[in-house]
């Protein structure tokens, strides 16, 4: 695990260096909990003024979990593997949302599923020209999790619900526009903003170095995204959008057309759920441990990986239909747990 993370302390900051670039720096259990024991470690520590997370390679900062093993277990039936990574890793996001130290992300690349649960969270969040944010989990049979139902949910009108159902990839401004990063540095600035950070122990040299990022495609589309994604339900986005004739609705319908329906209705259900005020991280990821409880043995996550990891058909055979979920689906999947709710005791002591 050495080679696939690299903390230290250096000046007056925490440092977590991703260091697995060769397989997109994807987040194993391993790096989790070594990334939570750091952040434990550092939360009082009067040496470290910030905590600032960076990946090695041009290509990702981190293109998601490593699933192999989840798969693996999964398929053995074998359902407290995941279950247990799945809570420790929420607890992880948990603690970085709430971090009472400056939290500084630099994005690069790929930044996709876990990978948004371990930057998209932080005080600071920092992309460029070649970050490209995505929460892909309904092409392969979960729900956007690690926290990313919340920034759905809080995501200008309903950007959530499309990036949620679609996996659409964001550039650097429309990552912006969608509430997951906050400002555009040029990578070639990056080696000075990593060393104004370390040696002053403060975040307030990111503003000056900001600028503009090239102009996203979101904000264009986003009539169009409000007028279709507005429904109750994913029947309600389908049948708007199959009553268009657009390249926009064509387009979108075939791209919801390969994703789990499953997975994109819950989605939308947890979406409309975590929009308002008195939604927050713990409820987030309660309610998507809900459904990440149950995807191996429920949902279609096990197909998933097959069609898309495994056997690479990209034919996986969806337990329902577009048209033919039944209506108890949805909260079948997102019935409270009971005893086996997920707990975050650990991340507020």
């Amino acid at each position: 695990m050495s080679g696939d993370i690299h903390i230290r302390k250096e000046g007056h900051a925490g440092r977590i260096t991703l260091t697995r670039p060769k397989a997109l720096n994807a987040l194993s259990y391993e790096m989790c909990l070594a990334i939570e024991v750091a952040l434990d470690a550092w939360r009082d520590d009067p040496e470290v003024a910030l905590v600032l997370i960076d990946a090695e390679g041009d290509r990702a900062f981190c293109a998601g979990g490593d699933i192999q093993q989840l798969y693996d277990t999964g398929r053995a039936g074998d359902f407290s593997y995941g279950r247990r990574f799945w809570a420790d890793e929420y607890r992880l996001n948990a603690r970085i949302a709430r971090y009472p130290k400056p939290y500084v992300a630099l994005m690069q690349g790929f930044v996709m599923g876990g990978g948004v649960g371990v930057s998209c969270h932080g005080t600071h969040r920092v992309v460029c020209e070649s970050t490209q944010v995505a929460m892909p989990e309904c092409g392969i049979g979960l729900v956007p999790d690690v926290g990313g139902s919340l920034l759905l949910a809080r995501a200008p009108g309903r950007l959530g619900e499309y990036l949620g159902t679609t996996g659409t990839r964001m550039g650097p401004a429309d990552t912006i526009l969608a509430g997951f990063a906050d400002c555009y540095i040029p990578r070639l600035k990056w080696p000075d903003l990593t060393a104004q950070l370390v040696e002053s122990g403060t975040a307030e040299g990111i503003a000056g170095m900001s600028e503009a990022a090239p102009q996203g495609m979101l904000s264009a589309l986003q009539s169009q995204i409000d007028a279709h994604f507005g429904g109750a339900t994913l029947q309600d986005i389908l049948r708007s959008l199959r009553a268009e004739d657009s390249d926009f609705a064509r387009d979108t319908l075939k791209t919801l057309g390969r994703n789990s329906p499953l997975s994109m209705a819950c989605a939308v259900e947890m979406i409309h759920r975590l929009r308002g005020p008195a939604a927050d991280i713990a409820r987030a990821l309660g309610l998507e441990y809900r459904f990440t409880y149950r995807a191996m043995e429920h949902g279609d996550f096990l197909e998933g990986i097959r069609a898309a990891i495994i056997d690479k058909d990209r034919n996986p055979l969806w337990k329902h239909g577009l048209d033919s979920l039944p209506g108890m689906a949805v909260s079948q999947m997102l019935m409270p747990l009971g005893k086996d709710a997920l707990t975050l005791e650990e991340a507020e002591t």
